[in-house]
């Protein structure tokens, strides 16, 4: 199935006196070939990433982050006025992101010793194939400002 839209995979948290189990039951690795982890130390947004082939799963490990994503019209000069989806990601609640190929995405971390981990359906040498970078406000600087 071609999934075309960003959309949030539910995680689900089980606490007893032993310590705390994170799941994600309905998280299929269908396509993924690598995965990486990102610690971003600066509120500084990390933006904008783009591929027309890749698609991508964002997780939080710990911290929060505010991910912004934006259809991409075309790889040179995209449009400004696409939409930016945003999404607030937390350790405390347990939630997956997809990014379909064909989106630019970036965050912005919102609390100390954040941490993201990406899964990602190319190699690393399909993704350099495909990697297109744009101005972390090249959407405007107000998409930055959590809702």
């Amino acid at each position: 199935m071609q999934r075309t839209q960003p959309f949030l995979i539910p995680g689900g948290l089980s606490e007893d006196k032993r310590g705390k189990v994170k799941f994600f039951n309905d998280f299929i690795f269908q396509g993924v070939k690598r995965f990486y982890e990102v610690t971003h130390v600066s509120d500084e947004p990390r933006a904008f990433h783009g591929h027309m082939k890749e698609e991508k799963y964002v997780y939080i490990t710990s911290g929060s982050i505010l991910l912004c994503l934006v259809k991409l019209t075309k790889t040179d000069n995209p449009s400004k006025k696409s939409k930016v989806h945003t999404f607030v990601l937390s350790s405390k609640n347990p939630q997956i992101v997809y990014i379909p190929k064909g989106y630019a995405n970036g965050f912005k971390t919102l609390e100390k010793n954040t941490s993201v981990i990406f899964f990602s359906t190319c190699t690393i040498a399909q993704s350099q194939k495909d990697d297109f970078r744009y101005p972390w406000n090249y959407w405007g600087e107000n998409i930055w400002e959590k809702k």
